[in-house]
């Protein structure tokens, strides 16, 4: 039985194995001609932490994180469109926790049927502290998952 995939999520952050897995997604959602839904997650605890449990008061690093964010997910599909000749592409930026909004406040959003990510993307001390997000995924999610090996 084959298995077609209408839309597709790959949460990316910037890691060498998330890149690769959006690779593979882009060939994924050409041979289904799905939707390729790219998101990145702003983990606001990485502010707090950073800076003594205080956000600046008039936001300016959220702004900032949130417009270099916005960069980088451009970037990624102008090069999708370009290298992949593929068009079906959206960008997304939410804050959050990453494991919390990839494995259900986006599905909860969206009609998604498959994931694809990498097996990780933080270091070890984070995946010590915190867990894996792939892990967290793949033991929530209501959907297929695809977890791209580099």
């Amino acid at each position: 039985m084959t298995q077609y995939y209408q839309e597709i999520l790959v949460p990316v952050d910037g890691s060498e194995n998330a890149e690769h897995a959006l690779k593979q997604a882009v060939q994924i959602a050409k041979r289904n001609n799905s939707r390729l839904e790219i998101l990145n997650v702003i983990d606001i605890r990485n502010f707090t932490n950073a800076f003594g449990s205080m956000l600046d008061m008039n936001g300016d690093i959220v702004y900032s994180t949130f417009n270099s964010v916005e960069s980088y997910l451009n970037k990624l599909k102008q090069a999708i469109k370009q290298q992949a000749n593929f068009e079906n592409v959206r960008i997304h930026a939410r804050f959050g926790s990453p494991r919390v909004v990839i494995a259900n406040d986006f599905l909860t959003d969206y009609t998604i049927d498959l994931i694809v990510m990498g097996k990780t993307g933080s270091n070890p001390v984070e995946r010590f502290l915190t867990g894996s997000v792939t892990d967290y995924v793949t033991r929530n999610a209501k959907c297929d998952i695809i977890i791209i090996h580099k």
